[in-house]
């Protein structure tokens, strides 16, 4: 039983708040841990690390003097170093002062400009690597489809058709070869869309043609969080029958009509477990990653297709499972930073930016769908903030670092005056963007 898919039962308010604060206190201690561990790894001394801001509920100290301590509340956290005035690493100019010159070289003020440099780097770094694990960890569990493309088994669908069995290597659909998954899908672009088309399949040792069900049916194989289907209440393996009473057999008929739309509602008659149920939603505008390069703008309702059977898979060897979960973050950093790029050109809608509320919101809705999808989500998020706290502003990492920088280049770090100035800075544009993003949570469709 999957604890994270009974989220909703008790009140979606609660469970989009709870699936929230777990994604964000996980992110957040791996984001602080890199800061102390690599900060006490160099020399440099960790007074408390922080689960949460405000009023302690629970604390301890360890064998090397640091306070580590969970507060009441739980939207972030830091670690305060040894002459540190503030969580925000303020310097505590008063203290320092007073102190002997080892004393001075546990404090991130006093350290060499290597080991500040390294820790303030460490908290995105360990966030890139909690993606990575996390994503190569879900892949491996998965599993990786096997080439050339094999039946698992047979997906439950209305008609009552005839099917691949479990084993069945195909070899071509529709008259063309099918070595590997890419051939297959390109072979689907020139399938004529009908109940049952001819597979060539390996069965049992023996290559023979056979008439199945077509192989890219209106099946729902997954959910995009923050979606029209997934607001409408659809689900995975529903299978979508008919649009606005117009019998569909293939994914490429309700792609067309959704995209030709323009965002006109749509009747979807759907079989669920047997039950012919109806839904009502209206596709929405989104911007996507294009292949090119750049974004395109489509009409969407937030669904992936699936096969009508279940791709035989195999387990991926540790260095192929990390590979893979090193290119999914990269391309999260890639999207991230050419959508921000596209945003501030115009080119694409600034409500791509999503706040709180909407971050928080996709939580929940990723916790409802199962374990899987929440600890995915998880990753994604990580990356995201990994990469948020890298912008070279002031209180950002980012920030920190490009003062870092710039005291390798002149030899001094620039003065608590101007220092105080661009922290103020930073901090007015970091409320501000939050603002930004709250507004498009409440306002954006």
């Amino acid at each position: 039983m999957d604890i994270l898919s009974d989220i909703p039962s008790f009140g979606g308010v609660i469970g989009t708040i709870l699936a929230f604060v777990v994604a964000l206190s996980i992110i957040v201690a791996i984001h602080e841990y890199g800061h102390y561990i690599i900060g006490r790894l160099s020399g440099i001394h960790a007074e408390v690390f922080s689960l949460g801001f405000g009023p302690v509920l629970l604390s301890r100290r360890d064998k090397h003097g640091t306070k580590w301590q969970l507060a009441a509340l739980p939207f972030g956290g830091f670690v305060k170093f040894l002459g540190d005035a503030d969580a925000a690493s303020g310097k505590d100019g008063e203290a320092i002062h007073q102190m002997d010159p080892a004393e001075l070289r546990r404090t991130m003020h006093g350290a060499p400009l290597w080991a500040r440099a390294a820790t303030v780097a460490a908290g995105p770094i360990f966030n890139f690597i909690l993606s990575i694990i996390v994503f190569a960890a879900v892949i491996g569990v998965r599993g990786i489809a096997v080439e050339p493309v094999t039946v698992a088994d047979a997906v439950d669908l209305p008609a009552d058709l005839p099917v691949l069995e479990q084993g069945d290597v195909i070899l071509g659909v529709g008259g063309q070869e099918t070595p590997d998954y890419a051939a297959f899908y390109a072979a689907l672009d020139d399938l004529p869309v009908e109940d049952t088309v001819p597979y060539s399949v390996d069965r049992d040792g023996r290559a023979q043609t056979v008439e199945a069900v077509y192989p890219f049916p209106p099946l729902i194989s997954a959910l995009q969080p923050d979606s029209a289907a997934m607001d409408a209440g659809l689900r995975v393996g529903d299978v979508i029958t008919a649009i606005d009473g117009t019998p569909i057999t293939a994914f490429r008929e309700l792609q067309s009509v959704v995209g030709e739309g323009d965002g006109a509602p749509l009747l979807l008659n759907v079989w669920r477990d047997g039950a012919e149920m109806d839904f009502t939603l209206a596709p929405r505008r989104v911007d996507l990653p294009s292949s090119e390069g750049g974004f395109e703008t489509r009409w969407l309702i937030g669904i992936t297709g699936g096969l009508a059977f279940t791709p035989a898979t195999r387990a991926p060897n540790p260095a192929e499972a990390v590979w893979m979960g090193v290119k999914q973050t990269g391309f999260i950093i890639e999207s991230s930073l050419s959508g921000l790029y596209h945003m501030i050109t115009g080119a694409i809608s600034s409500c791509n930016l999503r706040g709180p509320l909407g971050i928080a919101e996709t939580s929940g809705q990723a916790a409802s769908q199962g374990a899987s999808s929440f600890i995915w989500f998880i990753a994604v998020l990580s990356t995201a903030v990994g990469l948020l706290n890298l912008f070279p502003i002031p209180v950002l990492d980012g920030g920190h670092l490009v003062f870092h920088a710039y005291e390798a280049v002149a030899g001094r770090p620039p003065s608590d005056r101007v220092l105080r100035v661009l922290m103020s800075i930073g901090l007015v544009l970091i409320l501000s963007l939050m603002v930004f993003g709250l507004t498009n949570d409440l306002f954006c469709p």
